[in-house]
């Protein structure tokens, strides 16, 4: 191991030339001008971190994974394999079959995982939350949806070490901002995309926020979601804004599995309703 590398990372020249760092066309693949045209995720492991994910859910569909963050005997987190859950089990709140389905419905063709953080009412902690996205970061999800945050500053840096390991490694991780003007993690890190809602009626639109730290807006208002029991309800809330730019990310990537978070962002960014340019006709083109 050289002084500027470590585990794949560069961060010095000193050992390096310039050459070692060509970027050739197969490693910068082109952005394509119509985000919808990228693909249906086919390829792509999105992890879902949230209330879990109701099994057999009609909206939803098949899951590749269930898993869940449990105490060992000495009371420490870790995440077990859930196993084959029966039809109408795994989510006791709704939140996290709601996140599925709108990552489902944007990116169809995407393979979908769950890992529980949460249990009935929304209710858990954050030292349960930093072991299921440390063991999603770990596992190397593509995407990961995070539609929750918390307030608690004593996990703020492991969350922001967790975030840049993402950022670094190549797993996009997607946070909702918080729902109301308080400090929250992990959605105000810049390693990360932060998602807010939009109002507008367009299910399809999303756009770039000129002034973060939320960098985009997405479908949140009165959308409807999956839900525990089979059911499908309409709701609102960041939350449900977050796994429609998830989706997105999946759809990118499965035509383009090389591009990195840094990436993802530019290209969300181009493709964005409110960004234009050149002329109008040849928004999102580079």
């Amino acid at each position: 191991m050289t002084a500027g590398t470590a585990g794949g990372l560069t961060w010095s020249l000193r050992d390096r030339t310039p050459d070692e760092l060509t970027l050739t066309a197969d490693t910068v693949p082109e952005v394509p001008a119509d985000p919808w045209a990228w693909s249906d995720g086919t390829g792509v492991r999105v992890c879902v971190v949230d209330t879990g994910v109701e099994s057999g859910h009609p909206v939803v569909g098949p899951l590749q994974g269930s898993y869940e963050v449990t105490a060992d005997a000495d009371g420490a987190p870790h995440v077990v394999d859930s196993g084959p859950l029966p039809d109408g089990e795994g989510d006791g709140c709704g939140h996290g079959t709601a996140c599925a389905g709108i990552v489902r419905r944007v990116a169809p063709g995407c393979s979908l995982y769950s890992v529980r953080v949460l249990g009935e009412g929304f209710t858990g902690t954050g030292d349960a939350l930093l072991t299921g996205l440390r063991w999603a970061v770990d596992q190397g999800f593509d995407v990961v949806n995070l539609s929750l945050s918390t307030t608690r500053p004593k996990f703020l840096e492991s969350l922001r070490a967790l975030a840049d390991q993402a950022f670094f490694t190549g797993t996009t991780l997607v946070a909702s901002a918080h729902n109301t003007p308080v400090e929250s993690f992990p959605w105000r890190f810049s390693s990360v995309v932060s998602v807010g809602t939009h109002r507008e009626d367009d299910p399809g639109l999303f756009l770039y926020n000129p002034a973060p730290p939320v960098e985009f807006f997405a479908p949140g208002q009165n959308v409807r979601v999956a839900w525990t029991g089979g059911k499908t309800i309409r709701t609102t809330g960041n939350s449900f804004a977050t796994p429609f730019i998830a989706g997105m990310c999946a759809r990118l990537l499965g035509s383009h599995p090389k591009l990195t978070p840094f990436q993802i962002k530019h290209a969300l960014y181009l493709s964005a309703a409110n960004v234009t340019i050149g002329d109008p006709g040849t928004r999102g083109e580079s």
